[in-house]
């Protein structure tokens, strides 16, 4: 059966779960969004109003509809940490919204209770979706397996209801019910959901498997060891949530500040309004003074000091490729100290090709021979390394013919009768019993040392020919480990489920060191080494694609997934996501998050200075309330204006420029 015949099912299925889960959580079905959505309808209806000159009546109720639709929510949480002792930034930016109302700058007090409204609801909503993607990797492993009785019959059971000891049959083509071991049966196992390894794995009696996992071909008998509840891919799901629930909370570096300045900010105001009352100054004078205050202190200035940057810088990488889901991500992203990287499917492309057509001595055969014979015999196969040889002879301009006979044997290989031969492809080690002819073993030895598959090909029983096969490296992968290497002041470290042969040589290509290279990895270890690193005080980002490196990109300082064959929870797991899997625009965003740093303490000296220099004039002197309202106006422009240079082609340009 062709491949992509046998694939469809499966691939359906898959893309069922991934969209069910995308569709779990929409955005109107938050509480908080639905609000958000209500004031920014509330303000855009008002502005305009108010802009051409109709009466107060006609925008009025609708600002203060805005008023109430967006911040309701936050006033109820900052009282409810006001009776914790806890003045919360939320509850000060509402009791400045309605200072600016009643002082008659309902404009700006909306804006502000829609600018804060919109930012809670975005929160929720990653939160939610994150959620969701983590429940999704449940889909993975089987609802149900088909069990053996003693009697040899066959039973179809829920996978949660398997017990240690219970015995199941999983056909070719079914994904594995539980974690267990090979009781009796031969096939090949893709397994890179857990270990991230890019082709399937040869599975025999006393070899272990994972649930979840998709068996290729041949049937096999599976001796269930652990409970469902205590599988692989289950405790993935619980790293997940463990690591997402116990990471630091995140804060940007103005909110780091927030309790003191609201707590003086508040203080200050009250003492401008009551020290003159008590010294006999009229209220209506001393509440306009307060009120004035109020909005040259208020933090509009420092808050727009630190997001035009960040959203610029997030913007910019948008445009090119890269997905940072927040600003404080971004604010993140300049802190890396180090990294690990994963394997396959991040420094390497996920998808084996033929590197090596090697053929024997005295075999008659060229090249591109022996390429379309292995071609032939391997086209009916639905393997992998199949379709590699396949897509290497169709690259070539290659013909291939129809074959007779077609025969597989899992984990051995395939034969069929290519004009009048018997030609045989598959793995040395299981075609040849016994010694294998010098020049085989010496060009077998010779692939499998530098770290590819060898593929033997026999014609008439006679090795003619011998094929290696290898994940390609991404083009850029060299590039970036060396970037990334310069960047952070440590070399990259690799973490990778794959064998610590494939793992050296790959190490070796992109110029990490041994001592940097951490290969047969299931997930928790891949945490483990990340929480090893950032126990010396490193800030790590992990850069992976698939399930088995989510764990680790929810446990490290910062995730960043490959976007384009990464798995859904790799992808909301993940801090940021390359889209176009262009892993150069890595060590790029890393420097253009710094860029925004740099820019966020120019424009919070900015906005400092405005500050004071307004508070100053109030307290001392007698600042007129237009000329407080202008000049607080005047730094939120300025410092917004800042930031927004980093929205520039330039400001990518001069990024990638600075990590070459």
């Amino acid at each position: 059966m062709p491949s992509d015949l046998l694939e469809l099912p499966e691939r359906a299925a898959l893309s069922a779960a991934r969209t069910a889960s995308r569709r779990r959580t929409r955005v109107f079905a938050l509480t908080e969004a639905r609000w958000a959505a209500a004031a920014l309808v509330l303000f855009l209806t008002a502005l305009p109003l108010q802009l051409t000159g109709a009466p107060a009546w006609a925008w009025g109720p609708l600002y203060a509809a805005a008023y109430v639709t967006g911040g309701w929510e936050p006033a109820v949480a900052g009282l409810t940490a006001l009776r914790g002792k806890t003045l919360d930034v939320d509850l000060l930016m509402i009791v400045a919204a309605i200072g600016a109302a009643s002082i008659g700058q309902v404009m700006d007090g909306a804006l502000l209770i829609v600018i804060f409204a919109t930012s809670g609801a975005l929160e929720a909503l990653a939160t939610a979706r994150t959620q969701d993607a983590v429940r999704g990797l449940l889909d993975l492993a089987p609802a149900t397996a088909t069990r053996l009785a003693d009697d040899g019959s066959e039973e179809g059971v829920a996978t949660e209801d398997l017990v240690v000891g219970d015995i199941i049959l999983v056909r070719p083509g079914e994904r594995v019910g539980a974690d267990g071991r090979v009781l009796d049966g031969a096939g090949e196992v893709d397994q890179a959901t857990i270990t991230g390894e890019p082709l399937p794995v040869a599975k025999g009696a006393g070899d272990e498997v994972f649930a979840g996992t998709l068996n290729g071909t041949g049937a096999l008998r599976v001796g269930v060891e652990r409970d469902a509840s205590d599988s692989v891919v289950a405790r993935i799901v619980a790293m997940v949530e463990e690591a997402s629930a116990t990471k630091a909370p995140t804060q940007l570096f103005i909110e780091k500040v927030e309790q003191r300045y609201s707590l003086g900010m508040v203080v200050a105001t009250l003492a401008v309004f009551l020290i003159p009352l008590a010294f006999g100054a009229d209220l209506t004078g001393s509440l306009l003074r307060a009120m004035t205050f109020m909005i040259v202190a208020s933090p509009c200035a420092v808050v727009l000091a630190t997001m035009p940057p960040l959203l610029s810088a997030i913007a910019n990488a948008g445009r090119h490729g890269v997905l940072v889901k927040s600003a404080v991500v971004m604010e993140r992203l300049g802190q890396v100290d180090a990294v690990a990287l994963d394997k396959t499917g991040t420094l390497t492309e996920g998808t084996p090709r033929v590197t090596d057509i090697r053929p024997l001595d005295g075999s008659g055969l060229d090249e591109d021979a022996l390429l379309a014979l292995a071609a032939a015999v391997e086209h009916p196969s639905e393997h992998p390394l199949a379709r590699a040889v396949v897509a290497a002879a169709r690259g070539r301009g290659l013909a291939v013919v129809d074959v007779r006979d077609f025969t597989s044997a899992p984990g051995v290989g395939v034969t069929a009768t290519v004009d009048g031969r018997t030609v045989t492809v598959g793995a040395p080690g299981r075609l040849l019993d016994g010694a294998r002819p010098a020049r085989t073993a010496e060009v077998t030895a010779d692939l499998e040392d530098g770290g590819r598959t060898a593929v033997l090909v026999l014609c008439d029983g006679t090795p003619v020919g011998v094929l290696g096969i290898a994940d390609r490296l991404r083009p850029d992968a060299v590039a970036t480990v060396a970037a990334l290497a310069a960047l952070t002041g440590s070399t990259p470290m690799l973490v990778t489920g794959d064998n610590p042969r494939a793992a050296a040589r790959l190490a070796a290509e992109v110029g990490i060191t041994g001592d940097e290279v951490h290969a047969g990895l299931l997930p928790q270890d891949k945490v483990e080494a990340v929480r090893r690193l950032e126990a010396r005080g490193r800030k790590v980002l992990v850069i992976g694609d698939g399930v088995n490196d989510a764990p680790a990109l929810a446990a490290a300082h910062t995730g960043i997934a490959m976007g384009r064959a990464g798995s859904d929870l790799a992808l909301e797991t993940a801090d940021a996501v390359v889209v176009r899997d262009e892993l150069a625009t890595i060590p790029t965003i890393v420097n253009l998050s710094r860029a925004a740093r740099r820019l966020v303490v120019q424009n919070l000296v900015i906005a400092g200075v405005f500050i004071s220099g307004l508070v100053i004039w109030d307290l001392v002197g007698h600042l007129p309330l237009p000329l407080g309202v202008l000049g607080h106006e005047g730094s939120t422009v300025i410092v917004g204006l800042n930031g927004l240079r980093l929205l520039r082609d330039a400001a990518w340009n001069r990024a990638a420029r600075d990590v070459r």
